[in-house]
């Protein structure tokens, strides 16, 4: 039952303590509770009597921890709504979406970075990783544990070894004790540089962990990413490693890009409503169904749609064909490495109309709408797919200027000292400070000796350059090659020119690093699932006529479960069909089949019904018990189901004496009506063409034929 919410105009007034007005405070937002009064002392049960000790001067006095007023009331309601708001951004910010950066939510980044601070080339149990991980996130081994074999599964940063569970099949991973795992190559090469990571205090300010990874490549778009919030779904759908490198190369070159998603399961997709990614867009995906080359009985599921597994898929189509939907002998999963459903059809069922009723009753065809938010400055924010990508080539280009820019400090930083070294040892400066027998004098001697040769230095000489100098040791000195040294010297500034040369051709450079990537990585990544696009399967059309109908007309009831307590046959249909059914009072109803269903009783006419083909009636009836014969032509559609219309004038006692419903207008019956003899009856028959009558609405309630009694109506 819903709690009703409280009107802020309604709160109920807070209880307050009768003593004086304290004064003013800041607000609290905790309960406070009250000290207990002498009085209230008083009334507990006695404790044992211990010697009283001597009255002081600070006995008297109050403690310093006890309020001096009383506290003020903060009412729960309010409570609840700041911790609700804290609650709510916690879970956004620190759980369930990804961040923009790097494409990782905390508990991912979280298990890369206890990775790499374990990374020797070497596997280790996921275990183990998992228990550094607890260092930095908060929440358990079973989060951790899950996220990472969602990591490892996808085969991009997490190489795998033992049983991780299989996405085809929906098997789940072995104990975290008994599988093992590493960075993969790739990881290595784009996500980790502590020189341009920022870094954080971890939660229980033992440790530093970083705020976001510096991702060289757009993982997020990559791996995709799922999540529920408060108030707030996150839902990012994978894309193809080398579509997205290609990608991020023409947004660097200011180019527009369009990128689709590419699912691990494979499949047919048709991403006409994509909409980028953003809220509102959907993606329908199929499996491949295959037709066996050698018996026609046979259908091999051969690729499912993302989301789904051969078990779920599997048990869909058992329960399609027990609800009489699809016609089916058995289905069998012989799956291995790769995905093989086999769907047997019994003798005389056509493959392509079973191909098209799996893709309607069962998961063989599904709909996924994407919902792309990321989190950037602290805020959730909603960006199109080929956005993130054009942020991410961006962003990638930024990190790989600030690691030129390291680079090339520490290579200027390299060559000034070994430029120093190489003065300090070849000018043999290192011998003025023999005679030396104080700190200040050696420093003085080698500042003396080196100034001679400061203006050949790039840089000024500091006084850590001196002390850096008298750390040299004297085998270095004994066994140092100046020829060594200006090679040395030379490499570095053929370095620091190739280094600057790509700091001022940047964009060159981002460009080469994103191919070199698609060269080394993007082997094995092509496209998985194929672009296409197909029509909505309609359902009624492509559901087998599994049942029989049968109509009982005398007591008013139709389905296909009247066999055994008798009927007459109608025809073949399915479980998804509609039937139209007539009775004798005038009344016209469409439902959908069923077991048994009451239409009335005294039904006239009883047939299968197709919203999208209108049908056409020609009928004759009596207004009342003893009214005027009328005659109408009538088109039936737009109709509700289960809902009766009257065909009549709606009076008590009308009867149908004739009724004829057909397909199309161009034929309409002609009939002979046979009048009950009587006085001062000129004619008894009436030669009645419904050509004659204009089609009308089926609420028409039609033309005066006869004042007379009608006896039969027969066939002219």
């Amino acid at each position: 039952m819903a709690k009703k919410k409280k009107s802020p105009a309604k709160k109920s007034p807070a209880k307050k303590v009768p003593t004086k007005k304290a004064p003013p405070a800041k607000k609290k937002k905790s309960l406070a509770k009250k000290t207990p009064t002498k009085k209230a002392a008083a009334k507990k049960s006695p404790a044992k009597k211990r010697p009283a000790k001597p009255k002081t001067a600070e006995a008297d006095s109050p403690p310093p921890d006890e309020p001096s007023g009383p506290a003020e009331v903060v009412h729960v309601d309010d409570m609840y709504s700041d911790w609700f708001i804290d609650y709510a951004s916690y879970v956004i910010l620190e759980r369930a979406v990804p961040h923009l950066n790097d494409g990782l939510k905390p508990v991912q980044r979280r298990i890369l970075h206890s990775m790499r601070e374990m990374e020797d080339g070497r596997f280790n149990k996921v275990a183990n990783v998992i228990g550094t991980s607890m260092k930095y996130h908060p929440h358990g081994d079973s989060a951790i544990g899950d996220a990472m074999v969602q990591l490892g599964q996808k085969q991009l940063l997490i190489e795998t070894q033992g049983n991780w569970g299989n996405i085809l099949t929906g098997d789940s991973a072995a104990a975290a004790r008994y599988i093992e795992a590493r960075l993969t190559k790739f990881a290595l090469d784009v996500a980790f540089n502590a020189k341009t990571t920022e870094w954080a205090i971890s939660y229980d300010g033992r440790n530093k962990e970083p705020v976001t990874l510096p991702m060289k490549f757009p993982l997020l778009l990559a791996q995709g990413a799922e999540g529920i919030a408060v108030g707030l779904a996150c839902k990012i759908l994978p894309h193809n490693f080398i579509e997205l490198l290609e990608g991020c190369i023409e947004a660097l070159r200011k180019k527009p890009t369009n990128i689709l998603p590419d699912f691990p399961t494979g499949g047919l997709m048709d991403a006409t409503e994509y909409n980028e990614g953003l809220r509102g867009g959907k993606v329908r995906v199929r499996a491949r169904i295959e037709k066996d080359k050698k018996s026609k009985k046979l259908l091999r599921i051969v690729e499912i749609p993302h989301g789904t597994t051969t078990l779920g898929l599997q048990n869909s189509i058992a329960q399609a064909s027990e609800k009489g939907k699809i016609k089916i002998s058995k289905v069998e999963d012989i799956t291995a490495e790769k995905v093989e459903i086999l769907v047997h059809l019994p003798p005389g069922i056509d493959a392509d109309q079973t191909i098209n009723a799996l893709y309607a009753f069962t998961d063989c065809e599904v709909s996924i709408s994407p919902n792309a938010c990321v989190i950037e400055d602290n805020k959730p924010r909603f960006l199109s797919v080929n956005e993130l990508l054009k942020r991410s080539a961006f962003h990638s280009k930024d990190l790989l200027q600030w690691e030129l820019e390291i680079r090339l400090n520490e290579l200027e930083e390299k060559w000034h000292f070994s430029s120093l070294e190489k003065i300090f040892i070849e000018k043999r400066i290192y011998r003025r400070i023999e005679e030396c027998t104080t700190w200040e004098a050696v420093i003085s001697e080698i500042w003396k000796g080196l100034k001679p040769y400061l203006k050949k230095l790039r840089r000024e000489v500091t006084e850590e350059d001196i002390v850096r100098l008298t750390e040299i040791k004297i085998k270095r000195i004994s066994k140092y090659d100046s020829f060594k040294a200006d090679e040395l010297l030379k490499g570095i500034e053929k370095e620091i020119a190739e280094v600057k040369h790509n700091l001022k051709n940047l964009t060159r450079y981002a460009v080469a690093h994103f191919k070199r990537l698609i060269k080394t990585y993007g082997k094995g990544r092509e496209r998985k699932t194929k672009v296409t696009t197909f029509g909505k399967v309609e359902a009624q059309k492509v559901a087998a006529a599994t049942e029989t109908l049968f109509l009982d007309a005398k007591e008013g009831f139709l389905g296909w479960g009247l066999k055994r307590g008798g009927g007459e046959a109608i025809g073949k249909c399915s479980r998804m069909d509609d039937v139209i059914a007539f009775t004798r009072d005038g009344f016209m109803q469409v439902s959908r089949v069923s077991e048994k269903g009451f239409f009335g009783k005294g039904i006239m006419h009883a047939a299968l019904f197709n919203r999208e083909k209108p049908l056409y009636g020609s009928m004759v009836y009596r207004d009342g018990k003893s009214g005027n014969v009328m005659v109408k032509r009538f088109e039936i559609k737009g109709v509700t189901r289960d809902k009766q219309y009257n065909l009549t004038k709606g009076t008590p006692g009308s009867r149908i004496l004739f009724l004829a419903i057909q397909e199309t207008d161009k034929a309409p019956p002609h009939v002979i009506v046979h009048m009950k003899p009587g006085q001062r009856l000129r004619y008894t028959e009436i030669d009645l063409d419904f050509k004659e009558y204009l089609v009308k609405s089926r609420g028409s309630m039609g033309n005066i034929l006869t004042k007379h009694t009608v006896s039969k109506i027969t066939k002219a």
